[in-house]
């Protein structure tokens, strides 16, 4: 058996799947559709880091690494494996020679448009949760010197976190399968890539406190070797965008064709929320705010999450223009910039204004 006939059973036995989950769980189509939409990589950014860097800056800076770092290793495995997706491959391949083509349903988030493997939603996903459950558990450690019932807490609360981390993960590996989006073999692949890159920064403290300049290099040198990637695989005569054809021609309904669904639409989003924090976090605005008197109180906390959550999602509908390719990544660069500078520095700054000038009339 050669490679392609090795894929060519790979990938029909992921349709079969797909056909079992959509037509025996028909029922939790609302379920697996939220957890569909609750891994999307866009979360991060707009839910999960502002909760958590307000928590603790070092997690909320790790976040971003992890989320940065994972998504353009995933755009680069994309690039380099050629994988499919459900949704078109079964109208493409010749395996059922003349037999009927399997039918997979389609939904509004199944026509994305890169590359099939590995999966960025799981990738994402176990990357992210995993950054949050071993940071959890972090700060629930227990010294030595505690007592024998805390050191027991402590375990089942390791045992229940890990166990919601892996109920998690699985919902979303089969969320992606059952949308027809991925094959079984690309979310589980995705899941794997994604803890061993959360791991990675484990033991990459430097990025914690981490200069301007080095955030203005590491942009630029992303930005530059996915670009040489790309330019690499066009001097191969290989087009590195021809998922996006595909997409649009087998996607049941045009509309459900997004372009920030695109390999470069991943990849400029990134790269602008690492240089956003990378201004924020060297700005003055940040020192005085996150890192002065205020920085510590509870309720400085708490109003900065609520107005920063508060804020991203209004400012979640402001949408790109589409009639430019290159006009929508420049201005997606840009708003993903003014992501992390507005949670981190500018809001917290408001906040920070706020609180003083009511210490000031209490005194």
């Amino acid at each position: 058996m050669n490679t392609l006939e090795y894929m060519d059973f790979v990938h029909s036995f992921g349709v079969l799947v797909i056909q079992h989950l959509q037509n025996n769980y028909k029922e939790h189509h609302d379920f697996l559709n939220l957890m569909s939409a609750v891994s999307d990589p866009r979360n991060i950014f707009s839910v999960y880091f502002p909760i958590w860097f307000h928590l603790s800056h070092d997690v909320g800076t790790k976040m971003i690494w992890v989320a940065v770092i994972g998504d353009w290793f995933n755009l680069i495995f994309k690039w380099s494996l050629f994988g499919e997706r459900p949704y078109w491959w079964v109208h493409e391949t010749q395996f059922y020679h003349n037999d009927t083509t399997p039918h997979l349903e389609q939904f509004q988030t199944t026509c994305e448009t890169g590359p099939g493997s590995p999966s960025g939603h799981a990738m994402g996903s176990s990357s992210l949760w995993y950054v949050m459950v071993t940071s959890a558990l972090h700060f629930a450690q227990p010294s030595n010197i505690l007592s024998t019932r805390c050191i027991q807490r402590f375990r089942l609360l390791r045992s229940c976190l890990w166990m919601l981390f892996w109920v998690i993960q699985i919902s979303v590996c089969i969320s992606r399968v059952y949308i027809a989006t991925h094959f079984p073999h690309q979310v589980i692949l995705g899941l794997l890539i994604g803890v061993l890159v959360a791991e990675l920064f484990d033991h990459v403290p430097s990025v914690y406190n981490a200069s301007l300049k080095v955030y203005l290099h590491m942009t630029v040198f992303l930005f530059s070797l996915a670009f040489c990637f790309y330019l690499l695989f066009k001097l191969l005569d290989t087009d590195p965008l021809w998922s996006v054809c595909k997409a649009k021609q087998w996607c049941a309904n045009p509309a459900w064709i997004h372009l920030d669904t695109t390999p470069f639409a991943g990849l400029v989003r990134n790269l602008g929320a690492l240089f956003g924090l990378g201004l924020a976090v060297n700005s003055e605005m940040f020192v005085q705010s996150c890192k002065g008197k205020n920085g510590h109180k509870t309720v400085f906390k708490l109003m900065c999450v609520t107005a920063t959550l508060t804020f991203l999602q209004l400012y979640d509908f402001i949408k790109m223009p589409t009639h430019s390719e290159v006009l929508f990544y420049m201005l997606s660069f840009c708003k993903s910039t003014s992501i992390p500078l507005s949670v981190v520095a500018v809001i917290p700054f408001c906040v920070h204004l706020l609180i003083r000038d009511e210490e000031r009339k209490l005194s």
